[in-house]
C-alpha cells in the first residue's frame, strides 16, 4: 500500500533528522536551529509548490486548515527540539513517537467503536513509556540538562503536536492540494518561530559550521513531513502517520549506534513494548 511506503520511507528520513537533532541541539540556542530548518525547508519545496501546486484548488477553509497546520507543527517542533536537548534519545523518543495513540482517545471521545486489540496497543505504549522513564532514573546525569521528567514533558507536548499537524496536514489535503498546503503550514510555522525570537529578543542566526548540516536537516524534514502530508490524498491515509512514527525505535538504534547512547536491557524492552502497541493500532485501522 503506497500510504504505507509513504509512511516508512518518512520514518527513516525523520530518524536521521532526529539524530542530527539531538546532537545539535545540546547546549545550544535553540530557535536558530528551528528557524533555519524551517527557512531551508521551504526554500526547498516552495519551486515544487510554486510550479505544480493546485492552488485554484486552495478554498478558505483549506488555507484556515494549513494556518493551523503550520502553528501546530512550530509547537511540535519546537518541544521536540527542546527535549532533544536535555535528554538522550532513548527517554525522549519513545513518547514522541506515542503520538498515534491519540488519535485512538480522540475516536473514543467521538464515540467510534475502540476493540480490545487498540486498548491493550494504549497498555502496551503506556507500560513501556513507564519502563523507560523509570529505568532513567539510574541514569548517569552527564547525558542530562534537566531532570528526566522535564524532558519527558516535551517529548509528550512534542507528541501531541505531531498527532495534530498530521491530521490537520492531512485535511488540509483533503479540503485543498498538497503541494500549496504543506507550503502554507511551512511557512506559518517559520513565521511563528520568528515572531517568537523578535518577542525575546533573540538571534535566529545558526552558529558557524552548522549552518549546511542544518540545510540538510530542513531538506529532511521537508520531504518526511510532504510524504505524510501527500498521503491525505491516498487511500488508508492513516497508515502513513502511523507508520511514521516508527521513528522514534529508529532514532535510538542509530543513537545507540553513532552516539554511543548506552540503552540498558529493559529499556529495550519498554522500547519494544511501545513501538509493538503502535503497530497493532496501525493494524487495527
Amino acid at each position: 500500500m503506497l500510504a504505507l511506503g509513504f509512511g516508512l520511507t518518512a520514518a527513516l528520513i525523520w530518524a536521521v533528522h532526529d539524530l542530527l537533532a539531538r546532537k545539535l541541539s545540546q547546549g545550544a540556542a535553540l530557535l536558530p536551529i528551528i528557524a533555519t530548518v524551517l527557512l531551508t525547508g521551504s526554500l526547498v519545496l516552495a519551486p515544487f509548490a510554486l510550479a505544480w501546486g493546485d492552488w485554484a484548488a486552495m478554498t478558505g477553509t483549506a488555507v484556515a486548515v494549513s494556518v493551523a497546520y503550520g502553528l501546530a507543527y512550530a509547537l511540535a517542533g519546537g518541544a521536540l527540539y527542546k527535549a532533544f536537548s536535555l535528554a538522550p534519545v532513548r527517554l525522549v523518543s519513545p513518547m514522541i513517537g506515542a503520538y498515534p495513540m491519540l488519535s485512538l482517545v480522540v475516536a473514543h471521545a467521538q464515540g467510534q467503536p475502540v476493540t480490545l486489540p487498540d486498548w491493550l496497543a494504549v497498555a502496551a505504549i503506556v507500560t513501556g513509556i513507564a519502563i523507560v522513564a523509570l529505568a532513567a532514573r539510574d541514569d548517569a546525569p552527564e547525558g542530562y540538562a534537566a531532570p528526566p521528567a522535564v524532558a519527558l514533558g516535551w517529548a509528550a507536548l512534542s507528541g501531541l503536536g505531531f498527532a495534530t499537524t498530521f491530521a490537520l496536514g492531512q485535511e488540509a489535503t483533503r479540503q485543498g492540494a498538497e503541494l500549496p498546503a504543506m507550503l502554507i503550514g511551512r511557512l506559518v510555522a517559520l513565521a511563528a518561530v520568528v515572531a517568537l525570537a523578535f518577542a525575546l529578543r533573540a538571534l535566529v542566526r545558526p552558529q558557524r559550521g552548522q549552518a549546511w548540516l542544518l540545510a540538510l536537516m530542513g531538506t529532511f524534514d521537508a520531504v518526511a513531513l510532504g510524504l505524510v502530508t501527500a498521503a491525505g490524498a491516498l487511500p488508508r491515509a492513516e497508515y502513513a502517520s502511523v507508520t511514521a512514527s516508527l521513528f522514534g525505535v529508529l532514532t535510538v538504534l542509530l543513537a545507540a549506534w553513532f552516539l554511543r547512547e548506552r540503552v540498558r536491557s529493559v529499556q529495550w524492552l519498554g522500547i519494544a513494548a511501545v513501538f509493538g502497541g503502535i503497530a497493532v493500532l496501525g493494524l487495527q485501522e
